[in-house]
């Protein structure tokens, strides 16, 4: 119980620290508000997963910088992954079909193969 109930307070100082270092991320095409957990593409609103809100944060904490595999892995799923980058391609997919406005010519959340992946703004 003692572990279980520390591992609740970890969680919540994660989460609260996102919030705090990346209140909101706007483009010209969607804004993602951290804080909220509120995601609009065109004044609607989208649905995105825990595991999406992990990647992006993961992602929009150092905008234009390169972001591995191993570490986006870690941030979303914890530190037993690292070698599932499958995983990586289907959210990155599902993000840019709910994020991008052309999701065949991502701007945004830019793939540099074998490597990682960065979000531009």
């Amino acid at each position: 119980m003692d572990e279980f109930l520390a591992r609740v307070r970890a969680a919540a100082r994660r989460k609260e620290t996102m919030a705090e270092a990346i209140p909101s991320v706007q483009t010209p095409d969607f804004v993602l508000d951290f804080a909220n957990y509120r995601a609009t593409r065109d004044e609607r609103e989208v649905r995105l997963t825990p595991t999406e809100w992990r990647l992006l944060a993961a992602l929009a904490a150092t905008p234009g910088h390169l972001v591995t595999h191993t570490e986006l892995l870690r941030a979303a799923w914890g530190p037993s992954y690292g070698r599932e980058s499958n995983y990586l391609r289907v959210y990155a997919n599902q993000l840019r079909r709910k994020l991008e406005p052309d999701p065949g010519h991502p701007r945004y959340l830019v793939n540099e193969p074998g490597i990682g992946y960065r979000f531009m703004v």
